[in-house]
This record gives C-alpha cells, structure tokens and sequence, in this order.
C-alpha cells in the first residue's frame, strides 16, 4: 500500500512538473510571437487632446495629393533628443506617405553642402520633390506642411495687389496695411507684387489673382476698364470693399451683381460677446464652401459693408459670410444710443458681407472672384483675431485654384499647465511624502507584530 502511494504521488509529480514545462514553453512561445509581430507590423494610437499628435486632415490630403517619392534630409548634429524629435515628426507623415524617407546628415562633416543650401541651424530640414527643394527651420507640422504645400505647387503663384490710390500694401508695415498678412502668404508659396496700372496700363498675363485692397481715392475710367477686361478674360480677383468706398467703380460691380447697401453694419449682440464697438461683426455662422468648411472659430470684421448680391445668369454665387440675425445697416452717424429704424431704407440682418462667384473659364478651368464688405480683418491690426488670418489665406489658396492647400494651423491642448495653489501643493506633499509612506511603515510593523504574538 504505501509503495503505490509512493508510485502515485511521483506520477503527480511528474505530471505538475511537465504541465508547469509545458506552460512556461507555450508563454515564451507566445512571447517570441508577438515580437515578431510587433517587429513586422506597428499599430499607433493617439490619446492626446485633440489628437495634436497626429496629423491633421489638410495634411493628410496634401500627402495624398504628392506623386513620387519626397526625400527628407535632417542636417543634425548627433544629438540623441534632437534627432528623436525629427524621427518623431517626419515619422507622422511617414505613416500617410509610405515613399517618404528620412536621411540623417552631421553637417560639420559636409559645410560645403551647407554653405550651398544657406543652412544655419542644427537640425534644420531639407525637403526634395520633383527636383525642387525646401528649408524648414522649425519642427512642427505647420512649418513641414507648408514646405509641402510650395513644394506641391509645381509653379510660382503671384498675386498681383493693385495700388496708386491709397490702397492696403501687402508689404507695409503701418496699422491699416497688409504686411503681415503678405509675409503669411509667401510662407505658403504666394508671392505678392503691387501693380500700378498708371505706370503698367495692362495686369500681366502672369497674374493668378487679382486684390483690389480698399482703394481711398477714385480710379481713372481707364484703369477700371483695365481690372474690367481682366474680369472678362477671366482673371481671378478678391475684391475687400468699405462703407466710404470711393466712386468710379460702379461699372465694376456692375459686371459682377454686387453691389454695397448705404451705412455701416453694426450688430447689437457685439457688446454681450465682449466686443466693445457694435460695428465689429463676428461671424459665426459660415456658408457651406471649400473657403470656409475648415473655419472653426468666429472671423471679425471691423466697419463692413453689406452687399446686395443681383449676380448674372453666367455666375454660380455662393455666400461666404453672413451677419448675425440682430445686424442692421446703420445710416447715420454710430452712438450707443442707436437702434434700427425701420421707417429708413435701413435693412436688419442677417446681411450679406462675403460672397464668392464662379464660372466656367475654356478649356478646362474655372474663374473665381470674392468680394468682402470688409478689408480691416487682414490689415496688421486684426488679423490675429479669431479666423481672421486662416479666412484670409483660405480665400488666396481658393484664388489660386489651390482647393486642397487650406493652411494648417497648430492643435494644442487647452490648458497645458497645471497651476497649483500652495495649499493644494502642501496638500499633495503631506498626502504622498508622509501620509502613505506612514501608513505602509504603521501597517508594515502592525503585521510583524501580530505575527510574533502567535
């Protein structure tokens, strides 16, 4: 009896000992799989706030848009976290772009090389497609991208600024220009020049678009018939109009059905969104078109107009921006004891400040013109407010025939700090440095102490 005991309790053994063999051979079997897998594929997911990690949507559609391989040199020093921040975002397009490649180069070894390309930075990047190349000295997504986005181009793009009469300079630096506005352009490959049609009385051939920029005095007959013909032969244009706009271009919006109502837009809900004058418009409210369908904050226009659009049969139009339901055209002079008064030719709202028009242009293209009742939002001024500066950009890409080159603009979280006040600090210093290490020390030694008394 005991010697089958003895037999039977081997065979236990035995058997606990190969299941145990057996169980720890499956787990490093199963191990050595998955690292395999996870060698072959890679699977990414992006928790952060806005998903600010990933790449947004405009940037995606660039990256389906670019045919051939784009090649990404980082002149980088070897520093072990510079380089990871550069493998880290070239590493986001590379996700969408699978031909996009990443090379690294210690620039103290090539300053020939350097000195050619003019590049001054360490880790600054060098982007060649088609045989064209781009710095970018920053890394970040808006930076690559727009390097992408004049890369992508294929050919230069002017804008040619008409100016002579007191118009907004895409290159000045005073309150009512455009110079800041104008460096934002040439950041996603639009170059702008001013066309003085006095000295030049023909817009070139060259011109892609057309910005008749909120002239202050009255154009030639000659001249308006110039920016007529170039409307007829199918130029592109954005018109920025104002209240005083002064006269001679009648025939002008004429040709196109927009015309301005008398007086000054102003809104009665502007103070309640701590708006100090009524005459700023904030437009929430956008129009289904490629222009504004990726706006997501409100645009503020300062002293607009509003347009009555009467556009002919050829036109497609569409509304861009629109007034508040509360707006109305204020006539008279503007105080904080004005009302809209229905007994004048004055109209509430909502109102028409932005349209945009479209045609078909032989063989294959479409011509487009925008007209604003409103120049201020791009003037060095306001054009850091809300979506001034991506409406502006927007409407030049869309201009320019670029539907898909909408500006990217960073994502952060909306509160990336965490501010703490100092009892909440002491708070977590008692709780975390002498709370829980005293309650494990008092539980530690209450154990111990039970345990010897048995």
């Amino acid at each position: 009896m005991r010697l089958n005991f003895f037999i039977r309790q081997c065979s236990t053994r035995q058997r606990l000992r190969c299941n145990h063999l057996l169980f720890l051979l499956l787990f490093f079997l199963t191990l050595g799989l998955l690292a395999g897998l996870s060698q072959r594929y890679a699977l990414q997911s992006d928790w952060s706030y806005g998903q600010r990690n990933t790449l947004s949507e405009a940037s995606q559609t660039l990256l389906a848009g670019m045919d051939g391989p784009v090649r990404v040199t980082a002149y980088a020093r070897e520093t072990p976290t510079l380089r990871e921040a550069i493998r880290r975002l070239v590493g986001r397009y590379q996700r969408y772009k699978l031909d996009l490649t990443l090379v690294f180069v210690n620039p103290d070894l090539l300053p020939d090389r350097v000195r050619e390309l003019g590049l001054t930075l360490d880790g600054e990047l060098y982007i060649d497609y088609r045989g064209r190349g781009e710095k970018v000295q920053r890394l970040g997504e808006q930076a690559m991208t727009q390097a992408l986005q004049r890369l992508s181009r294929g050919r230069e793009r002017v804008v040619q600024f008409l100016t002579g009469h007191g118009e907004r300079k895409p290159d000045g630096v005073a309150n009512h220009d455009l110079g800041s506005f104008g460096r934002e352009l040439e950041k996603i490959g639009i170059q702008s020049r001013l066309l003085d049609l006095a000295k030049e009385p023909h817009i070139p051939a060259a011109t892609i678009a057309l910005v008749i920029a909120s002239p202050q005095l009255p154009l030639p007959p000659a001249e308006v018939q110039a920016v007529l013909d170039y409307v007829k032969q199918g130029g592109n244009l954005l018109w920025l109009r104002e209240p005083q706009e002064p006269s001679g271009w009648r025939p002008l919006a004429a040709a196109l059905g927009v015309a301005a109502l008398p007086g000054m837009v102003v809104d009665a809900d502007a103070p309640k969104l701590g708006i100090s004058s009524p005459a700023f418009i904030p437009i929430a409210d956008y129009g289904p078109h490629p222009i504004t369908a990726s706006l997501r904050a409100p645009a503020l226009l300062p002293q607009a107009v509003a347009l009555e659009l009467s556009s002919p049969a050829d036109w497609k139009a569409a509304v861009l921006l629109e007034s508040q339901s509360r707006a109305w055209t204020e006539i008279g002079a503007l105080s904080d004891s004005s009302r809209f008064d229905p007994d004048t030719t004055e109209r509430a709202g909502p109102l028409l400040v932005g349209v945009a028009l479209s045609r078909p242009r032989p063989p294959d293209s479409e011509q487009r013109i925008v007209v604003t009742g409103d120049g201020d939002f791009l003037t060095n001024t306001y054009l850091g407010n809300g979506a001034n500066l991506q409406l502006g950009l927007n409407l030049l890409n869309w201009l320019t025939l670029d539907d898909a080159l909408i500006a990217v603009r960073p994502r952060a979280a909306p509160d990336p700090n965490l501010n703490l006040s100092d009892q909440a600090l002491a708070l977590i210093a008692g709780v975390f440095l002498i709370g829980l290490p005293g309650t494990l020390l008092i539980s530690g030694w209450l154990i111990g102490f039970y345990r010897r008394r048995r």
